[in-house]
């Protein structure tokens, strides 16, 4: 299980992965910026896959994401550059800030990154904005109900039904290298929505759930492989993921 495969790309070689590559780059949205372009695929499901060109066209990288429903205001700080892929990026975000352009207002500081990183136009920092949140799985534990739930807590510290913890902001286990910032997360929420969704191009089913959490909903996408049996809505999940990201436009 992997990004991919969350969102109906199941590869497992380097050739399926190229094979996908080219099959997708043929139905793909070309939008070309400074640094290259990007080959968008946008599948029926909501999948997407987010091929990156340098300027001479040739293949430097690919991002999945989901279009989901999930909406939250958060306050952005800074950019996060990837040095080793221009075209690849993402943003320093506070959850839900109750204040105006105050970041420390928010609930808790994190780090997602976005497939159109170099589309839209510098941001002047800190910025109110409402995003849409993905969450790609890699690892779910669910749970029937809080009661179930605070039962399978056996350890110190215990989590909130609803809690967040930014695992990519976590210090390097390398004291004199700086950590570079991840856009992974840990959550726990409840489900609210839940559905099965086929790749059109795949045939293959994924998951896709609306889960509130703490600072807001978060689309979650998971291989189906992840569920002996189907979730359901109002379900406790935990989940540690891989967070994508694109900005909708400024909060009000």
């Amino acid at each position: 299980m992997s990004n991919f495969s969350d969102i109906g790309f199941d590869i497992n070689t380097e050739e399926e992965f190229q094979d996908l590559l080219e099959k997708t780059y043929h139905e793909s949205t070309l939008i070309r910026v400074q640094e290259g372009a990007y080959a968008v695929y946008a599948d029926e499901s909501g999948a997407e896959l987010w091929i990156q060109l340098n300027n001479q066209q040739e293949c430097i990288g690919a991002n999945p994401h989901y279009k989901g429903k999930s909406r939250r205001k958060v306050c952005l700080t800074a950019t996060v550059e990837r040095p080793e892929n221009p075209l690849d990026g993402g943003f320093y975000a506070w959850a839900a800030p109750s204040e105006k352009q105050n970041p420390q207002s928010g609930l808790y500081p994190f780090v997602f990154d976005v497939p159109d990183f170099r589309i839209p136009e510098p941001f002047s920092f800190p910025a109110d904005v409402e995003i849409q949140l993905t969450a790609f799985a890699q690892d779910v534990q669910r749970y029937e109900n809080e009661a179930a739930f605070d039962a399978a807590q056996t350890k110190e510290p215990k989590f909130s039904v609803q809690s967040f913890i930014p695992s990519g902001l976590f210090s390097s286990s390398e004291e004199d290298k700086p950590a570079t910032p991840e856009a992974f997360g840990f959550f726990t929420g409840v489900i609210k929505q839940v559905e099965a969704r086929q790749n059109t191009l795949t045939q293959q089913i994924f998951y896709v759930l609306l889960v509130d959490t703490l600072g807001g909903e978060i689309d979650v996408v998971a291989d189906a492989g992840f569920f002996e049996k189907a979730p359901v809505v109002n379900e406790i999940i935990q989940v540690e993921c891989w967070l994508s990201g694109q900005v909708i436009n400024p909060a009000s």
